[in-house]
């Protein structure tokens, strides 16, 4: 038998500045699962996290509570914990950055990168808020926009014409933190030189360590040449400052990846026969993987892999990455009551029945999750409740009642157990290549076969039978023993239904080479329902609350950046038919969508018209993330807009988008049955 692995696992760290949500789930899930099954498997497995603790907004937020920086920080992670412990994402440290360990691996790593020459310094103009002493990111400047003439626009674009600019082009400026009239001030910053690491990311990079699609999303930005990346900003800042230079702080991405590093630190400082150096020196033989969403995949696949060979330590054997979630066919939504916080989920649900539907779901690609409730409450019903509990519920009275609860001896269908261990070798393959999808798919075909199979002896029909009690000990013995099987497989997924199984089953914790045997003249513990129905109500009840949940934001919660949920827009000035009718509204297919690099907002769509292919720029990048799902789809733009010269280029038209703005916002379509060209009357 071969060796345990050494495995170190980390999730994404989640911002100490909100809720856990029903989308930030989907990772550490994803991951916990994972975990458990190399667990399962006798490797050794680490799991480390860490609240996400440092940046502007988490000051300002905390100033606007009226408490410290370090309180609020405190505050979260109590709320986070527990909501990951609820859902059962069994971390083996739960840490967060704002901690001593990360202050001195931030710095070590940061001299070391200096030391060896790829740190830069050079003088940046931004602007600065007077009155709050503090330079202002593009998200905390509002003004007029130099294009439309739009007021209360923020810095980098404006979401009435899709325009964007420098801050400095915006007219009349404000300080959305103070509304003071910022000013134009320099201020030295701090550049780690990226450049320096191009060849070594050209090729770690197509090494096998990322999903293809991620890879070849890496090779354009590598492609594109890389830049400097600015890691400092400047006081007041709530980070770290950097070593030798006062008042000047680590940008919140820079110490944000060593906090994997700092929250194993702490494990190890904690466990003595945990060694630091076997994981992150460079010789390491340990594997490590880092799970993540595709909208960080640059800081994961570019950044963070430089950082570590700058430092001279070890790199990620894998970066995983998965997809968004919608719901419902959807983005999230508030209005809808599908922006679903983690503890409004666990005051209705048990957190197993969205661990099984998100491990349903899950391949081993970048693809979005749908979680559809409907779905969710049929497929969990039928195959949990429906097929795997039912193998208990049907054989277990008749071995308390016919044998004191004593599973006899023998196995009444070998071919069936010879299936179920000829099938462990590729659900233990799907779990390991993260394909979740395709072993829940087999499990459940063995769960089918086993249920047919009790089906067809019909053990019910048997027990009225004179002389054929026996039989009916040997079926349900083996139907104990196929759940018993079927429970192993799904210990990953359903902690929680595992040791109920193991408390009725009589037996130790199981672990994975526990489904090569079989209970043999074995006691079993009472039988008590492991696993209810979903209640559709319930479902109904948690998507109410999650409204109510909004309404309470409205009232108290005001976001200095774009939250277009809670805007209520004026109505524009009235326009006479004569104008109206002389717009050319045209159905448009979207032949090619795609993100415009150095722009926030904006889509670039190349749109046919019929005769003709259009350019088109919109500001709907925070609604469509993955732009390309974009293609091949009907929309309607106005045609005989005049073409407006942007900085990415010419824009000549406008597509019909509606919605209250942020990731609310949805493409107009025409009925089905349109063609591209044709007018809209």
């Amino acid at each position: 038998m071969s060796e345990p692995r050494k495995i170190l696992v980390t999730s994404a760290l989640p911002y100490a500045n909100g809720s856990i949500h029903l989308g930030h789930m989907l990772e550490y899930i994803q991951t916990d699962m994972w975990v458990r099954f190399q667990k399962h498997r006798g490797n050794q497995c680490i799991y480390v996290c860490a609240d996400d603790a440092h940046g502007s907004a988490i000051m300002l937020r905390a100033e606007k509570e009226g408490i410290t920086p370090e309180q609020l920080i405190a505050n979260v992670q109590a709320e986070h914990s527990a909501d990951f412990a609820e859902f059962l994402v069994d971390f083996d440290n739960f840490h967060s950055t704002h901690s001593e360990e990360n202050r001195e691996l931030s710095s070590q790593i940061y001299l070391k990168l200096r030391d060896a020459g790829h740190i830069a310094t050079r003088s940046i103009t931004q602007y600065f808020d007077p009155e709050k002493k503090m330079f202002l990111a593009d998200r905390f400047i509002k003004g007029t926009c130099p294009k439309c003439g739009t007021e209360d626009q923020y810095g980098d674009n404006c979401e009435k014409c899709g325009a964007t600019y420098a801050p400095t082009d915006l007219k009349d400026p404000k300080s959305a933190i103070s509304g003071a009239t910022p000013v134009l001030k320099d201020s030295q910053h701090f550049f780690f030189k990226l450049p320096d690491f191009q060849q070594m990311l050209q090729t770690w990079t197509r090494s096998g360590t990322l999903q293809d699609a991620v890879a070849n999303k890496i090779a354009e930005w590598l492609d594109a040449g890389l830049q400097q990346w600015d890691i400092s900003r400047d006081a007041p800042y709530f980070g770290f400052e950097i070593p030798d230079e006062p008042g000047k702080y680590f940008y919140v991405w820079l110490d944000a990846p060593i906090g994997y590093m700092a929250s194993f630190k702490n494990l190890c400082d904690r466990t003595p026969e945990l060694d630091f150096d076997a994981f992150w020196a460079k010789d390491s033989t340990a594997e490590l993987y880092h799970f993540i969403g595709k909208d960080i995949v640059n800081f994961h696949a570019l950044f963070w892999p430089a950082m570590l060979e700058g430092a001279g330590l070890r790199k990620p054997t894998g970066i995983n990455v998965h997809g968004y979630l919608t719901v419902n066919g959807q983005k999230m939504s508030k209005s809808r009551g599908t922006f679903i916080k983690a503890r409004t989920y666990l005051d209705h649900l048990s957190p197993e029945y969205l661990r099984y539907y998100y491990a349903a779901k899950l391949g081993r690609g970048v693809d979005d999750l749908d979680l559809n409730l409907e779905d969710f409450v049929q497929k969990v019903n039928s195959d949990l409740v429906g097929k795997v509990v039912n193998i208990a519920s049907r054989c277990a009275g008749f071995i308390h009642k016919g044998n004191a609860g004593v599973l006899v001896a023998g196995n009444a269908a070998p071919e069936l157990t010879d299936a179920f261990l000829a099938a462990a070798p590729s659900i233990a393959e799907a779990y390991e290549a993260r394909d979740f999808a395709r072993a829940m798919r087999e499990i459940m075909a063995l769960a089918d076969r086993a249920n047919a199979w009790i089906a067809d002896k019909a053990p019910w029909s048997l027990n009225k039978q004179e002389g054929k009690q026996d039989e009916v000990q040997a079926i349900c013995a083996l139907g104990i023993n196929l759940f018993r099987q079927l429970v192993i497989f799904l210990k990953p997924v359903l902690p929680l239904l595992a040791a109920d199984a193991e408390a009725f089953l009589n037996v130790a914790p199981l672990t994975w080479d526990d489904h090569r045997t079989l209970l043999s003249n074995h006691q079993l513990n009472e039988f008590k329902p492991l696993m209810t129905r979903i209640d559709a109500t319930k479902v109904q009840a948690m998507t109410d609350a999650s409204k109510e949940d909004l309404a309470a934001s409205q009232t108290d919660t005001v976001a200095p950046a774009g939250n277009g949920e809670l805007a209520k827009d004026p109505l524009s000035p009235e326009i006479d038919f004569d104008t109206f009718a002389a717009i050319d509204l045209r159905v448009a297919l979207i032949l090619k969508a795609e993100a415009v690099e150095g722009a926030d907002k904006l889509l670039r769509l190349t749109l046919d018209i019929g005769d003709e292919q259009r350019n088109v720029f919109s500001g709907i990048k925070s609604a469509y993330p993955d732009p390309a799902k974009l293609e091949g789809r009907l929309t309607m733009m106005i045609a005989n807009l005049k073409p407006r010269k942007m900085r990415f280029g010419l824009s000549e038209g406008m597509v019909m988008a509606a919605g209250p703005g942020g990731e609310e916002i949805y493409l107009l379509s025409p009925d089905s049955g349109a063609k591209p060209g044709q007018r809209i009357k």
